[in-house]
Formats: structure tokens, C-alpha cells, sequence
């Protein structure tokens, strides 16, 4: 999982990517590619 300032950018990465918001931190999820992770705070 990578830890960025700014989630924007690795939205981008892959079509199925989504910003989910969970217990007050933004992760970028992916269910078909799933090494496509990423947290924000």
C-alpha cells in the first residue's frame, strides 16, 4: 500500500479504482487488481 498526499494522481492508475473514506482516512481500493491500494492521513 502506498502512503501519497495526494490520492488524485493514483485514482487515475486503473479504471476500477475507488476513493472509499473509512474511519477518516481516504483509501484507493481496487477489487479486480487489487495491488492498486493506497491511503491518505
Amino acid at each position: 500500500m502506498k502512503v501519497r498526499n495526494s490520492i488524485k494522481s493514483l485514482r487515475g492508475r486503473h479504471r476500477d479504482n475507488r476513493i472509499v473514506r473509512r474511519r477518516g482516512k481516504l483509501y484507493v481500493i481496487n477489487k479486480t487488481v487489487r495491488r492498486f491500494k493506497a491511503r491518505q492521513g
